[in-house]
C-alpha cells in the first residue's frame, strides 16, 4: 500500500525532518559518511548525532517536545537503530524515514531501499507504504516494536558472546562466539500451549519468509501480517545448531551438501497471527532473546515471551513496492 504522506511539501528540503544518526552502527563496514548528501539534499533537516551516553529514545521525546515538533522521524543506522526509531514512530504517530547505515541492514534491504539517495527520494516524492510490523513482550515488560524477527535459543548466545567479546570487532567476535558456540550451546526449553519441547532454537519472522531456512533473520515481505515461526528441534549436533544460523541461500546450500544443515523433520513451521512462549535456559545458561539484532537480557530462571502481528503498523518511506526488486 502506498500514498501521500501528512509531510508537508517543504519536508521536500528537509523542514520538519528530525533525523538521528548513530555512529556506532556499521563500524565495520566501509561505508560513505552521508553528511554531504543531507547537507545537500535535505539542509533545512535538523540532523542529531547521538552521542555514546546518549538515549535514543530521551532525544527523539525532547524533539518532539519543540515548537513546532518534526513531522518526520529519521535514523540512519543498523536494524537496531532503526527498530528504535520504528517503535518512536509508531508511538508519536508520525512516518518513519529508515536509511541504511548498519552492518545488515535487513529491514531497508527488505523494502529495496539500498542507501540513503533511496530513502532520501521516497522522501522528497511522498512515496510511503504502510508496513507491517510485530510487537514482543517479555513478562511484564511494555511491547516494544519488531521489524524482522525475534529469536531464542543458539542465535542470542552467540551474540551474547559476541558482545563480551566487542573488542575484536563484529566480525571476528562473531567467529570466536560461534566458535564458542560448536562446543558450549546446549538446548533450551520452551513451552507452547501447554507442549513442552526441547530446542536449539526458534526464530519469529514478521511476515512470511523463505521456505527452508531457520534463521529468520530478514523479512520476506513488506505486508508482514503474520508471524513466520520456525522451531528447531534439538535432535541433532551442537555443528547443525550453529549452522542452522546461516541465511544466505548461498552458504546454507553449501552447508546441506555437507548435511550440516538440521533435516526438514528437525524444524516445525507454523504461521500464526501471535505466539506465547515459555523460555527456560538451563542452569548456567544465558537467560536472553534477541529483536533486530538487539540483545534482550532476562532473568535467569527464564521469561514468558509473547509476539503479536500487526498489520500495517508503521507508515515508512520507500519505493513503490512494484518497484522493488
Amino acid at each position: 500500500m502506498t500514498g501521500e504522506t501528512g509531510a508537508p511539501q517543504s519536508a521536500t528540503t528537509g523542514e520538519g525532518v528530525f533525523i538521528v544518526r548513530n555512529p556506532g552502527s556499521g563500524a565495520s563496514v566501509i561505508r560513505s559518511d552521508p553528511a554531504d548528501t543531507f547537507a545537500e539534499r535535505l539542509p533545512d533537516a535538523i540532523v542529531h548525532e547521538l552521542a555514546d551516553d546518549e538515549d535514543l529514545g530521551d532525544v527523539v521525546t525532547k524533539a518532539m517536545d519543540a515548537d513546532p515538533a518534526p513531522v518526520v522521524l529519521g535514523v540512519y543506522g543498523g536494524d537496531g537503530s532503526v527498530s528504535r526509531m520504528a517503535h518512536l514512530a509508531r508511538t508519536f504517530d508520525r512516518p518513519l524515514l529508515a536509511m541504511p547505515g548498519g552492518t545488515f541492514n535487513h529491514f531497508a534491504r527488505a523494502l529495496g531501499i539500498d542507501d540513503v539517495d533511496t530513502a532520501i527520494d521516497a522522501l522528497q516524492r511522498g512515496s510511503t507504504i504502510a508496513v507491517g510490523v510485530a510487537e514482543v513482550a517479555s513478562d511484564d515488560d511494555e511491547p516494544i516494536t519488531v521489524l524482522n524477527a525475534v529469536s531464542v535459543g543458539t542465535y542470542p548466545e552467540v551474540i551474547d558472546e559476541r558482545e563480551r567479546r566487542g573488542h575484536l570487532g563484529k566480525w571476528i567476535g562473531g567467529v570466536v562466539a560461534a566458535w564458542t558456540a560448536l562446543r558450549s550451546t546446549e538446548p533450551l526449553t520452551i513451552v507452547q500451549g501447554g507442549r513442552r519441547a526441547q530446542v536449539w532454537s526458534v526464530f519469529i519472522s514478521v511476515g512470511r519468509n523463505t521456505p527452508g531456512q531457520v534463521a529468520t533473520m530478514q523479512r520476506g515481505d513488506v505486508d508482514g501480517g503474520v508471524l513466520d515461526v520456525r522451531i528447531h528441534h534439538a535432535r541433532g549436533s551442537r555443528a547443525r545448531s550453529v549452522a542452522a544460523l546461516v541465511f544466505g541461500r548461498r552458504a546454507a546450500a553449501v552447508l546441506r551438501a555437507v548435511r550440516l544443515m538440521p533435516p526438514e523433520s528437525d524444524v516445525e513451521r507454523s504461521v500464526v497471527r501471535e505466539i506465547s512462549l515459555q523460555v527456560r535456559p538451563r542452569a548456567g545458561r544465558p537467560s536472553v532473546y534477541v529483536h533486530d539484532g538487539e540483545l534482550v537480557e532476562r532473568d535467569a530462571a527464564g521469561f514468558t515471551l509473547r509476539c503479536v502481528a500487526v498489520p500495517a503498523g508503521l507508515e515508512v518511506f520507500a519505493p513503490e513496492p512494484d518497484s522493488i526488486p
